[in-house]
């Protein structure tokens, strides 16, 4: 047992290749462009509903509207998530990202603006499960939590530059600039990826399935994926209800500034990024259902406190608002790197396509539910029932204590099996 131990315990410990590290590296610069696109609808949200008169009901459909359809377009790749090497892939699925992207940049209505959220939503929602069964395929499952917490720092990447920087170029030269800043900055990325990433495909050796059909009958007709979908669907659906209107509701409800708003988001990103690779570290040393129940702890105390809040000093907005993100991501990183060691190798793109699928359509759900119960009586006024949206998200995030449970334990009955791809040290 004692050397057991200490074999588990020189696993744990084993660091990264050099070509591992470029990885991480590359995958956090590519969803720190993904995440930047989805959150920067967030803080330009007062800007958009005011220049394009849109209602918090309009505006929840713009939302959605991503969210619908990279979920059908998840459903759609995923037959063929696996029958193709991840690379490419991942090129394919990106280059469409950014042409929706450009299109969002050159939106001038409404209409517009909701046609360039669906086409990016078909490319760019597909791109997260892409990422996901790459760092699966590369990384072993006593790796992941690590890495999951340092690619994930991209979302705090994109509060404490992409989206003080985007809004800044809203204040100065209108909401369009902010999404050219990201159209510009993935055409670097892609031309990297293209460059430096290997083929990642030996996956292709261990299909079974005639066709792309089978293939995602098989996925999502598994009872153990199953559950990792309906865990992964309940844990998304927080962020999307709250998120769409935290600008508007910051601005007219708490009665921060449009230049104070930088800064909430500024330094929530900075308690983000330097958490999150310490709550990455935490989920492989420990239990991660623990580790997650104790994110939906914080996370829900905060979330009350948070949408019940009146007008209110910066600093303590600040605080709150940190708090409530760190407990969010507490619960994220460790319920994502369970979800990740569900599917075997032959089945990983299909059942992260799936996977995202589902994630992305509850949270359309979500926040076009969240776009009915909020109301607004005119562009000025504050926001009415977001109390009541804390509410919901609270009971939701207790809900998916139990389904990560059973995921948790899932993963306990199953014998580790890893097979590293293209790790050789540089």
């Amino acid at each position: 047992m004692f050397v057991a131990m200490q074999a588990t315990e020189t696993q744990m410990a084993q660091p990264f290749t050099g070509y591992q590290k470029l990885v991480i590296a590359i995958l956090a610069f590519l969803q720190f462009t993904v995440v930047l696109d989805f959150m920067i609808l967030a803080p330009l949200g007062d800007f958009l509903m005011k220049s394009l008169s849109i209602s918090p009901k309009g505006f929840g459909i713009v939302v959605s509207s991503y969210a619908f359809s990279a979920g059908v377009s998840g459903i759609l790749a995923a037959g063929f998530a696996d029958k193709f090497d991840r690379k490419r892939l991942l090129l394919f699925f990106y280059a469409g990202f950014i042409l929706g992207t450009l299109c969002c940049a050159l939106a001038a209505s409404y209409w517009m603006l909701l046609g360039a959220r669906i086409i990016t939503g078909l490319f760019g929602g597909v791109i997260g499960a892409i990422t996901l069964t790459i760092m699966t395929d590369l990384f072993a499952e006593h790796q992941r939590g690590r890495v999951m917490g340092f690619v994930q720092m991209a979302l705090a990447g994109s509060q404490i530059l992409g989206i003080p920087i985007g809004l800044y170029l809203a204040n100065a030269w209108g909401w369009h600039s902010a999404f050219l800043m990201i159209v510009l900055l993935a055409s670097l990325i892609a031309l990297v990826i293209f460059i430096k990433i290997r083929p990642i495909d030996q996956h292709l050796a261990l299909q079974s399935d005639k066709n792309a059909f089978l293939h995602l009958w098989h996925a999502v007709t598994t009872p153990s994926y199953q559950t990792g979908f309906l865990a992964t669907a309940f844990l998304s659906v927080g962020g999307y209800m709250l998120m769409p209107f935290s600008s508007a509701y910051l601005i007219n409800n708490i009665r921060i500034t449009a230049h104070e708003l930088p800064m909430v988001f500024m330094f929530t990103g900075i308690a983000s990024i330097v958490a999150m690779p310490l709550i990455g570290k935490l989920s492989d040393k420990t239990d991660k259902f623990i580790l997650f129940t104790a994110g939906c702890i914080l996370a829900t105390i905060m979330v009350l406190t948070y949408t019940n809040l009146g007008p209110a000093p910066l600093w303590l907005v600040v605080l709150i608002n940190m708090v409530m993100f760190v407990g969010i991501m507490s619960r994220f990183i460790p319920a994502t790197a369970l979800t990740m060691s569900i599917p075997e190798m032959k089945d990983r793109g299909a059942f992260m396509s799936v996977n995202s699928s589902l994630q992305q359509m509850a949270g359309g759900l979500a926040a076009l539910f969240a776009g009915f119960i909020v109301t607004q009586h005119d562009k000025n006024s504050p926001l009415q029932h977001y109390d009541m949206l804390g509410l919901v998200v609270s009971a939701i995030m207790l809900i998916s204590i139990f389904l990560i449970y059973r995921v948790s334990q899932m993963i306990r009955k199953k014998q580790p099996i890893f097979n590293p791809v293209n790790l050789e040290t540089h």
